[in-house]
């Protein structure tokens, strides 16, 4: 388990929510062991802890309340699947704080065996290292797109802190760049038996983590001369609001067809409407009109973001 404060984020906020349920909707505990697809005995648990912790006393706490108002309007606003909102922190790095949260989100929703499609970007990479560090039964992880550098500091970075007594995860990546040079170069890559046995695990994944990136010079692949400026103003010129998977979409969250479509090692953004878990890991005043879009295209059906972001996308017209 991650920790922030003696306890994790994550567990801190489902004892909040947990709460909440109990005993201001005044569902069952059964309902909500259903509803958070956790066991009745958990929810006995952290009833008890929020007793023990405070959050409960007359009244739920007016920063717990906020919180679960806030994933509520969310959920009902772009009719999702789940939402998790972690705290807003200017003096710290936002994406590895979101990033903890969704390795603690992946971990607690897993179940031993599973196989995670990861996406790509530098916040999906940092949730891969700290997941390597948390998960504490046999998973494995299967890259949906190139970009193989990205991965390997990830791995290498979670793998130091790991603990010998907890599983490591079995590690999947496609063995590529993310973009190749030409369209030509692009078909007979993906027609290597090495990347196209990789594509077809991707398609047994229990769940697919995937990052949302902003059409801007400071976004991933951009930032890294991945993709060069003049596609950076094209696609602007195309009207793209934001990327997942390099997969370029406008702000009804249709993807783009351009010539960069055509030169990605990349997994095709559609296969993953598959009714699988899809979790978007993103924040940012940036990255606003791309995880709107994302939400509103259908995407993603669960969201990972810090409580500033999540406020805005309520108003977000």
């Amino acid at each position: 388990m991650i920790e922030n404060g003696g306890k994790g984020m994550r567990e801190k906020n489902l004892i909040m929510k947990i709460a909440w349920l109990y005993y201001v909707d005044n569902l069952t505990q059964q309902q909500i062991a259903e509803k958070l697809d956790i066991s009745r005995m958990k929810v006995v648990k952290y009833l008890n802890q929020a007793k023990t912790d405070g959050v409960v006393q007359f009244r739920i706490n007016r920063e717990t309340k906020e919180r679960v108002e806030t994933e509520q309007a969310l959920l009902d606003k772009y009719n999702l699947e789940d939402v998790f909102v972690v705290p807003s922190n200017e003096q710290g790095d936002l994406n590895d704080s979101i990033a903890k949260a969704a390795a603690q989100y992946i971990e607690e929703k897993s179940k031993p065996g599973d196989y995670i499609n990861i996406g790509y970007g530098d916040t999906i990479s940092k949730t891969v290292s700290h997941l390597i560090y948390a998960v504490e039964k046999p998973i494995s992880l299967v890259s949906l797109s190139g970009g193989v550098s990205f991965y390997t500091s990830s791995i290498i970075n979670g793998a130091h802190k790991k603990s010998f007594s907890s599983p490591t995860p079995n590690i999947y990546v496609i063995p590529a760049p993310l973009v190749a040079s030409t369209k030509e170069v692009a078909e007979v890559m993906l027609n290597e038996s090495s990347i196209k046995e990789i594509l077809d695990m991707t398609k047994l994944a229990s769940m697919s983590v995937v990052g949302i990136g902003a059409v801007c010079n400071t976004a991933t692949i951009f930032k890294y001369k991945i993709v060069s400026n003049n596609d950076l103003v094209l696609l602007q010129m195309q009207g793209a609001v934001g990327d997942i998977l390099s997969h370029f979409y406008d702000k009804d969250g249709n993807v783009i067809e351009n010539g960069l479509n055509e030169r990605l090692i990349s997994s095709d953004i559609s296969l993953l409407k598959d009714g699988k878990k899809i979790i978007g890991v993103a924040g940012g005043d940036d990255k606003l009109s791309a995880i709107h879009s994302a939400l509103t295209g259908k995407l993603v059906n669960v969201l990972i973001t810090d409580e500033d972001t999540a406020t805005k996308l309520i108003d977000y017209k």
